[in-house]
């Protein structure tokens, strides 16, 4: 089983329960429609993994604030990278078919340590930075569906376990990556650094993971 960090803590999520969709800028970058309602798509825990790896050309990064799960609340959050294989998403997309095989393979639920979240949530705001310039910036005003709906919605028809985590969303700037690059997200609650966390993108080696 993958693990995460909280506190002194290991904790194993039975699954990460992803929010697509939830900034607009986002949305139109991708040419993408503004859906009716909340899109819910899930990455299982073979997903989670704290290394950043360079999987090929057409995959590509989404920085969200990510939120730790327990007894039914927001409990803590963390930095997470939503990897996605782009060119199979769009051909899946095509078909009207699921997502999984785009969004839920191994190792691309890239996640941070979590920390407490003890500050307002309404202050919340995230940066991340690739090779010292800042590509992506979110805040809580920017998401269509603050953190409380979503945390709502998805308890409408899916429980959550303790250790769980919701990835809130992703605003403009993605893009694809290369073997190297330097990432560093942060999250922010007003002025007050809560979450860093930096990768270097390395080379995935053939037995890392089965990709076809």
């Amino acid at each position: 089983m993958q693990t995460i960090q909280y506190e002194n803590e290991i904790v194993s999520p039975s699954k990460v329960v992803c929010i697509g969709r939830n900034y607009v800028e986002h949305i139109e970058e991708l040419g993408n429609e503004i859906p009716e309602n909340m899109v819910v798509f899930n990455k299982p825990n073979s997903a989670i993994t704290d290394t950043l790896y360079y999987f090929s050309e057409s995959c590509r990064f989404e920085g969200e604030i990510c939120f730790l799960i327990v007894k039914g609340k927001i409990e803590a959050l963390g930095f997470g990278l939503d990897l996605t294989h782009a060119d199979i998403q769009n051909r899946l997309k095509e078909k009207g078919l699921p997502w999984e095989r785009a969004k839920g393979f191994d190792g691309s639920a890239v996640l941070s340590k979590f920390v407490p979240l003890r500050d307002d949530i309404e202050t919340l705001h995230m940066k991340l930075f690739i090779n010292e310039t800042l590509v992506q910036f979110a805040n809580y005003d920017l998401m269509m569906y603050k953190p409380n709906v979503m945390l709502s919605e998805i308890q409408d028809f899916m429980h959550l376990e303790d250790g769980d985590v919701i990835m809130s969303g992703t605003p403009k700037g993605v893009n694809t990556y290369a073997e190297g690059d330097r990432f560093l997200g942060q999250i922010y609650a007003g002025e007050k650094l809560l979450v860093e966390k930096e990768w270097i993108v390395k080379k995935i080696e053939p037995s890392t993971f089965t990709i076809k």
